[in-house]
């Protein structure tokens, strides 16, 4: 099978989008099948097997991401940024995600075609969470079959959000960034939606208006010849580790700071942030500072390499998630996957794979003193996290693979390409 993945920025180490199309590709490749990706900057990090379309794009965002690469300003003549095109394109998305998503898709149309032209046609095409107008297009106007993967609905980012902002212009301009109607239009009709858990799918059919019947799901991996226990790492006493985004409101990093304040005067502990720079970060340092807990915290921004996570995960005692919503929880399972107790929340796909009490704790989301419960639980019970670390890493490693998301996936891909069969006349 010729497969063509569309996304429109995102690599490793920039949420749970990069990761998703990494692996995916990769085990598809690994199955035998010709995968092609178009994606714009922030390009990902692909398996060599893969065939990579670097699309270039003038958003803003690219722009930003650019300059960190050094070649966005030196490659191109800025003249091309007076474009009409290019400079609606730079001009909106500094104030709207839907044009992010809207102008990515419409250039993605046009490449798609031009890939055919030169190397012939794909049997589908594969959107990662984009679903802008030009998606719609290469169904509707090229013939594609066409399928989407929604790992969370957007319109859930967009009320947290909202529930934050502290006033009018706020909420202005957040209704303004996220998309109102594109994506669930598109997402409606195109052939089918995927999504990483029964949580995201229901939560996607409620916010989007997209029929349960239209949506399928394909449970998430990790990579388990990666994200395994080592024993010659040493668990560190009192650590407890977060890791993802703490900008991003959905994943609660401010009731993980209210909870260690009501610990900071009861036990001894070491919070660790893998996130960005301090000096980058705009929600936590100003919590720590507030509630007085500087020389309790740690910020550890990207790692080198994959390896330096894992033994990340195998030196906390604890990793905490404390979400208000997660679509599966990358974070969480491959710190399972590594041996390490975990604390999270009933929010999401979380219980999906976590079960409450045996390789792990689920607390209600937004509850800094539940969550500081469990937290101090486990602390306080070095055994308790290790037999609860050693059923989460077997659970994970036994029933949460890419290889098997790829081939449930490729189960999928067959059900869409039957009903092209089927619809074909006699």
């Amino acid at each position: 099978m010729k497969i063509c993945f569309i996304m429109y920025q995102g690599n490793m180490y920039s949420g749970g989008q990069g990761v998703y199309l990494h692996y995916m590709t990769r085990e598809l490749a690994r199955l035998g099948h010709e995968v092609h990706v178009i994606s714009g900057r922030p390009y990902p990090r692909l398996d060599d097997a893969v065939v990579h379309h670097r699309l270039h794009t003038y958003s803003f965002w690219a722009f930003l991401n650019g300059r960190d690469e050094h070649a966005y300003d030196h490659a191109h003549n800025p003249a091309e940024f007076f474009h009409p095109w290019n400079f609606y394109e730079f001009a909106s998305t500094r104030a709207s995600l839907a044009s992010l998503f809207f102008t990515f898709s419409v250039r993605a149309y046009r490449r798609l075609a031009e890939i055919e032209a030169e190397s012939g046609p794909f049997d589908l095409v594969h959107d990662n969470q984009t679903l802008g107008y030009g998606i719609l297009a290469m169904k509707q106007l090229m013939g594609k079959r066409v399928v989407a993967s929604l790992h969370h609905p957007l319109a859930i980012d967009k009320a947290n959000n909202l529930r934050e902002a502290r006033n009018i212009v706020s909420r202005v301009q957040k209704e303004i960034w996220f998309p109102w109607r594109m994506q669930s239009y598109v997402a409606n009709r195109i052939d089918m939606v995927l999504t990483g858990s029964r949580n995201s799918a229901e939560s996607v059919s409620r916010s989007m208006d997209i029929p349960l019947g239209h949506i399928r799901q394909t449970p998430y991996g990790v990579d388990h010849e990666v994200m395994r226990p080592l024993p010659d790492v040493a668990r560190e006493p009192g650590t407890i580790l977060f890791v993802g985004d703490s900008e991003d409101r959905n994943k609660g990093a401010r009731f993980l700071i209210e909870a260690c304040a009501k610990l900071q005067h009861e036990i001894d502990f070491r919070l660790l942030f893998k996130d960005k720079k301090e000096k980058d970060m705009k929600v936590v340092p100003p919590l720590v500072w507030k509630h007085g807990l500087k020389r309790f915290v740690e910020y550890i921004p990207r790692l080198p390499a994959a390896a330096d996570l894992v033994r990340l995960y195998n030196s906390a005692q604890v990793l905490v998630s404390p979400s208000l919503y997660e679509g599966f929880g990358l974070p969480a399972a491959e710190a399972m996957a590594c041996g390490t107790a975990v604390v999270a929340t009933t929010a999401g796909a979380f219980p999906e794979f976590i079960d409450d009490g045996r390789t792990g704790i689920l607390v209600p989301p937004g509850d800094p003193d539940a969550l500081a419960e469990a937290i101090k639980s486990l602390l306080l019970d070095p055994e308790r996290c290790r037999q609860m670390g050693s059923a989460a890493s077997e659970h994970i490693r036994a029933n949460f693979t890419w290889e098997r998301t790829a081939r449930e996936t490729l189960a999928l891909y067959d059900e869409v390409l039957r009903r092209e069969v089927a619809a074909s006349p006699a």
